[in-house]
């Protein structure tokens, strides 16, 4: 293993917490427990990051192919929570000295909107409090791991509001996390077009989330999008966009 393995390896490990086994939050009423935090199965009380050792292993070997395989553009996360997976793939631009992609951070900082369609009818997720981390925070998580620089990019709002207007392209690789249909569906309609051939989507919520999944597969058919889809763990997902 050399030193970026090294490096990006106990990243992952930090950023999952599973080095000092933080417990879950409150509500959830259990001990820390291995192999439900390497299955993103819990919310740490701690950790920066909900989605795993398996995610995150993901998320880091598919930065790593877009930087081996020359495929052009930056890197966005819409969802980021308390900013685990961005800092993550800013870390692995440091470990390879990439000083000319950034790493755009889309979230609203206030949590989830409630529902505004119908697709996303009977969604509780916005009532969430835990879900609501600021920007000030997220800030402070970057700057923890010596990373907060001018590579990294906030992008406050909600993404009907600040996708569209984004002035930022192309993507080499793009990561969902909105967990709403409509969230889901406006992040590939307004960030799908910009995504380099030979770039990639990943999807976090495609088996935890009904309206995340749907929101993917009516996207895809819409669009004739028939990459096959690659499973990561029990929820996410991802495909690499065809190379023309």
């Amino acid at each position: 293993m050399n030193n970026r393995e090294l490096y990006t390896d106990l990243l992952i490990k930090i950023l999952a917490n599973t080095i000092y086994e933080d417990p879950p939050c409150e509500g959830w009423k259990q001990p820390f427990n291995l192999s439900v935090r390497n299955d993103g199965k819990d919310w740490p009380s701690v950790a920066h990051t909900m989605v795993g050792i398996r995610r995150l292993e993901n998320l880091r070997d598919l930065t790593q192919r877009v930087l081996k395989e020359n495929t052009p553009g930056h890197f966005i996360e819409t969802g980021v929570w308390r900013g685990g997976c961005c800092i993550l793939m800013r870390g692995v631009l440091a470990a390879n000295g990439v000083r000319d992609r950034n790493i755009y951070v889309a979230d609203s900082f206030k949590g989830l909107p409630p529902p505004s369609g119908l697709q996303d009818i009977g969604s509780i997720i916005h009532t969430f409090p835990e879900l609501a981390i600021s920007e000030t925070q997220v800030r402070a998580n970057f700057e923890k791991y010596g990373l907060l620089d001018d590579q990294v990019i906030f992008v406050p709002g909600f993404f009907q509001d600040t996708l569209k207007v984004l002035d930022a392209s192309p993507f080499a690789l793009l990561r969902l996390d909105g967990d709403m249909y409509d969230s889901t569906y406006v992040a590939l309609e307004q960030l799908y077009p910009r995504l380099s051939p030979g770039g990639f989507v990943i999807i976090d919520d495609y088996g935890a989330i009904q309206h995340c999944a749907r929101a993917v597969t009516d996207f895809r058919a819409k669009h004739g999008i028939v990459e096959p889809l690659q499973q990561v763990d029990w929820t996410g997902i991802w495909w690499q966009r065809a190379v023309i």
